[in-house]
């Protein structure tokens, strides 16, 4: 039971990789908060974590993007459990087309939930963690926070923006006891990644199977997927690690699509 008794907000968590880390730290002990812009669907996923693992859970109706939101969000969970002893901020969206057709609205869209929501919802919680004199941020990255690829330069601009992010935070917390890291998965097959598909396959001029086995899996040593299960235990790694030995690191799993 590594976060026994820890609470815990872990944003975009009504499915997906969200979903699999809230439930893995709720199996290791932890209170999770599903914080999601669907409030039915937190719900859902909250009542079923709690079936299933026996620990206690709350639903968050949440825009990470909006300020007032996230300070409303967090806030809600300071009332009920005392503090926040792990974020995870892990909501985001995607939105595929070269730079010269990329509508702006898109790309501030983008970077607003992406950055803007890591940023506000790390500055809505940093306060209750300095208190504790502990904590734990973990940034959901991507392999493109490392590297690039053709049709998404939003999504790989604010993907390297939060390595930027982490590691100020990082500096600024470490010895306030707060520890902040980043995931950087490589494809893992959630809805998010089957919408690219076809959108991919449209604006490359090829078929589905080859974004599968050429763009998504052409770079890693096995032609997996990574899995959610595979981050959420990245994800409760870094949020159980005892010490700052890890501050400011960022750990790719990706099938080697990406090797440091």
């Amino acid at each position: 039971m590594k976060l026994a008794g820890k609470s815990c907000v872990v944003t975009g968590s009504a499915s997906g990789i969200g979903y699999a880390i809230a439930r893995r730290f709720a199996a290791a002990g932890g209170k999770v908060a599903i914080a999601d812009l669907d409030l039915d669907a937190a719900r859902r996923a909250a009542d079923g974590i709690a079936a299933s693992c026996g620990t206690e859970t709350l639903a968050l109706a949440m825009d990470v993007s909006n300020e007032d939101q996230v300070n409303a969000g967090i806030g809600h969970v300071v009332e009920h459990w005392g503090g926040v002893d792990v974020l995870v901020s892990n909501a985001g969206i995607q939105i595929v087309n070269p730079v010269e057709q990329f509508a702006f609205s898109d790309w501030k869209k983008m970077l607003a939930i992406h950055l803007d929501g890591a940023f506000l919802t790390s500055k809505a919680c940093l306060p209750h963690m300095y208190a504790k004199g502990a904590g734990s941020i973990i940034f959901m990255g991507s392999v493109h926070s490392k590297e690039a690829s053709s049709l998404k330069s939003a999504y790989v601009t604010a993907k390297h923006g939060l390595l930027g992010l982490a590691r100020v935070i990082a500096k600024e917390g470490g010895g306030k006891g707060v520890r902040t890291n980043v995931i950087c998965p490589g494809f893992v097959r959630t809805p998010l990644v089957d919408k690219q598909i076809p959108e991919q396959a449209k604006e490359l001029g090829i078929s589905e199977e080859e974004v599968v086995r050429n763009v998504m899996l052409g770079k890693t040593v096995d032609g997996e997927f990574t899995t959610v299960e595979d981050i959420a235990e990245v994800a409760l790694f870094f949020a159980a690690f005892e010490s700052n030995a890890l501050n400011g690191q960022s750990l790719v799993a990706s099938h080697g699509w990406f090797m440091e």
